[in-house]
């Protein structure tokens, strides 16, 4: 009787022990243009050892006390660097995983992620390799006749989904073809070219993105989201400039909260900070050179904002500030275009045709066009040739005509004339055309 109560606490110390054990949930492979991500989903946070093979190329990750999920399936691979993925349960409750690589790999330094939703545990490895084609970057174009250099920045990607609407449609897929769509339309528009900061399913760092832009000599920094709210009834576009202060609405104030945490998500291997800089000489000198430039990214926004009232409802009638991490670039005007609320049903439908997502690209498109027109960089292609567009003007709270035909530099009776006004009676939300000079009637 001993005998048996003995094994049968021994039975269940071994299940109790088996049931503590961490588990292996799903591997998943994201391509960066440098570098492939290789994520462990874990149950609980991983302890491990690694090391790197050669003849032929394997990266081996041994997970201590670990078991496969019983639901765990064979990964299908589709990767420039991973050939295949072995795994093996060893001894001591070792669990092995072997990724057969194609080329040679510079690993970095794995690291573990504590959970954050959606997400549980996750150990990150990124394998970097060598490719002269990768480190060449844009070569600057001569400074006289130039394109101007546009950097679009699909939000979100790889291990952050972003916003997940009605039937699983993604943020990062939506503000992908969105930003692609954006490209298009620009190079083909005379004396501009475009860059994707994010072109495939994979995350940057916050920070990472407007430092991109500033390394590539972007004339303009543009990042495009989708974004979601506590409440499924907000929808409409937006446009954010940057503030230093606080955001100018409760609507603003989350979408900050939600996208300044993609770092958690997409997975930055350091310590994310989003406070600004702890040097306060060098926080003078950097708010001071953004001030400067905050009103270049204010106007653009307002640009942009009164393009996309043709295509699409608007949130509110005008330019949002909020404190955006993509946003505090200090020299190149920057502005976060809100396409639309995934949460809302109808919009989140809307936003995942191919056919809406195009209108909306096409109208940030004229919108950066029509600003850039306006206040051409020296040495500039546009410069030169001067504009001929038509220019909108998006009346926000306070506006007066008169104020608006000296800030363009027209009359009032130019603009009543142009937009058939009967008076000096203008409302908020509405868009003017604006004539230009040695147009007027």
């Amino acid at each position: 009787m001993f005998l048996l109560a003995k094994l049968t606490l021994v039975g269940l110390l071994g299940q109790f022990c088996l049931a503590q054990m961490n588990s292996l949930e799903g591997v998943r492979i994201h391509e960066h243009p440098d570098h492939t991500r290789v994520v462990f989903d874990t149950r609980s946070r991983a302890d491990y050892r690694h090391f790197l093979l050669t003849n032929p190329n394997r990266f081996v990750v041994d997970l201590s006390d670990t078991k496969p999920n019983a639901k765990l399936e064979s990964e299908k691979v589709d990767s420039r660097v991973v050939a295949g993925i072995r795994r093996a349960q060893r001894k001591n409750g070792v669990y092995r995983v072997v990724l057969d690589l194609k080329r040679t790999v510079n690993p970095r330094e794995p690291f573990v992620l504590m959970p954050v939703r959606p997400y549980g545990h996750r150990l990150v490895i990124d394998l970097y390799w060598d490719s002269s084609e990768q480190k060449r970057g844009v070569q600057a174009a001569p400074f006289e006749n130039r394109d101007v250099v546009v950097a679009i920045d699909a939000g979100h990607g790889g291990e952050d989904p972003g916003a997940i609407g009605v039937n699983k449609v993604l943020e990062k897929n939506v503000v992908l073809s969105i930003a692609r769509g954006v490209k298009r339309h620009l190079d083909t528009a005379t004396g501009f070219k475009a860059l994707l900061v994010r072109d495939g399913d994979y995350y940057i760092a916050l920070r990472k993105r407007p430092q991109w832009a500033r390394e590539k000599r972007a004339d303009f920094f543009l990042s495009i989201h989708a974004d979601a709210f506590k409440s499924s009834s907000v929808s409409g576009a937006s446009v954010y400039a940057l503030s230093q202060k606080r955001a100018t609405s409760e609507t603003a104030r989350w979408l900050v909260e939600n996208e300044n945490r993609s770092d958690l998500l997409g997975g930055v291997g350091e310590k994310v900070v989003l406070t600004d800089y702890d040097d306060s000489v060098a926080e003078i000198l950097l708010d001071m050179s953004m001030d400067a430039n905050l009103g270049h990214s204010i106007d653009a926004g307002e640009t942009v904002l009164a393009a996309l009232s043709d295509v699409a409802q608007l949130h509110k009638g005008q330019l949002e500030q909020a404190g955006f991490v993509v946003l505090k670039s200090p020299d190149v005007p920057s502005i976060l275009v809100e396409t639309g609320y995934i949460s809302n049903p109808s919009e989140a439908r809307l936003l995942a045709t191919s056919k809406y997502q195009q209108r909306i690209a096409r109208a940030i498109a004229d919108g950066v066009q029509e600003y850039m027109r306006r206040n051409p960089p020296p040495g500039s292609l546009i410069a030169v040739i001067g504009d001929s567009k038509t220019i909108r003007h998006l009346v926000k709270r306070g506006d007066t005509l008169s104020e608006i035909a000296l800030r363009y530099d027209v009359s009032a009776a130019a603009i009543r004339h142009a937009n058939r006004l009967h008076g000096n009676v203008i409302k908020t939300g509405e868009v003017l055309i604006i004539p230009r000079l040695g147009q007027e009637s």
